[in-house]
C-alpha cells in the first residue's frame, strides 16, 4: 500500500514525515510514501478552478486537479492524505469544504482523507512539551506551561516564546522566511522525540488514528 501525503509547507512536511514513520513502524505492514510540501494553503477555488499558476504551489488552489490527476493515475490500496492547517477557520465547515471539493472531483483518488492541525501543526509538537524540553533543554518553561492544548491563541508564536532569542516579536520583525527557516527547525529537532501514544494533541491523535484505521483495512482486505 501506498500514501501520497500533502502538506502545506516545508515545515510541516518535516512534523508529517517523522511522525508519519512513527506512526507505521508499529503496523505489521510497512506502506510506502511520497510527500509533497506546497508553498502555502491558500482557499478552496468556487467550481474547481484554481487562481494562481502551478508553479507558485498554494495547495488549496491546485487541490481539484491534484485529486482528480490521482484519481486517474493511483493504484487501488493507495490513499492521498491533505494535512492542512485549521487556523482560525471554524473546524466543521472547513472540513466540509474540503469533502464538497472532493465530491465534485469527476474523479477520485481510491481513498483520500483530510486531517487539520488545530491551531496549527506546531500543536503537535507542544502536545509533547517534554519532547520539546529534550530538544531544546535551555527553552523558557513559562510559554509552555501557559498554552492550552489545541487552542486558537497563535500556536507557532508559543514555541517562538519558548526557543527563540527575544520571542515571537523579534522573529516576526526577521520576516517570513526566517520564520519558515526556524519553524523548520523546531520540526527537525522535536518531532523525532515525540511519543506518539501520549501526544496530547487531539488532532494529532485524529491524524494517527485515521492512519492506523487505513492500515488495518488494508490488512483485513489482503
Amino acid at each position: 500500500m501506498h500514501f501520497e501525503i500533502l502538506v502545506e509547507d516545508q515545515s510541516g512536511s518535516v512534523t508529517v514525515a517523522n511522525l508519519f514513520n512513527k506512526i507505521v513502524q508499529t503496523a505489521s505492514i510497512q506502506p510506502t510514501m511520497r510527500l509533497h510540501p506546497y508553498k502555502g494553503l491558500g482557499v478552496v477555488p468556487k467550481d474547481l478552478k484554481p487562481n494562481t499558476k502551478a508553479k507558485e504551489r498554494i495547495l488549496l488552489d491546485r487541490l481539484p486537479k491534484i485529486l482528480q490527476g490521482y484519481g486517474k493515475n493511483l493504484k487501488p490500496h493507495s490513499v492521498v492524505l491533505v494535512v492542512v492547517d485549521l487556523d482560525v477557520k471554524d473546524c466543521k465547515k472547513f472540513k466540509k469544504e474540503l469533502l464538497d471539493l472532493l465530491n465534485q472531483c469527476k474523479s477520485k483518488p481510491p481513498q483520500t482523507q483530510f486531517r487539520i492541525a488545530i491551531e496549527e501543526i506546531e500543536a503537535w509538537l507542544l502536545g509533547d512539551r517534554d519532547a520539546v524540553r529534550r530538544a531544546y533543554p535551555k527553552c523558557k518553561s513559562k510559554p509552555l506551561e501557559n498554552y492550552k492544548q489545541d487552542s486558537i491563541c497563535g500556536t507557532w508564536e508559543v514555541l517562538a516564546e519558548s526557543l527563540f532569542s527575544g520571542g515571537a516579536k523579534e522573529l516576526k520583525k526577521q520576516g517570513y522566511p526566517r520564520i519558515g527557516e526556524e519553524k523548520c527547525n523546531w520540526a527537525k529537532k522535536i518531532s523525532p522525540l515525540i511519543d506518539i501514544e501520549q501526544n496530547q494533541s487531539k488532532s494529532f491523535q485524529v491524524f494517527r488514528q485515521g492512519v492506523l484505521n487505513i492500515i488495518q483495512k488494508h490488512e483485513s482486505e489482503v
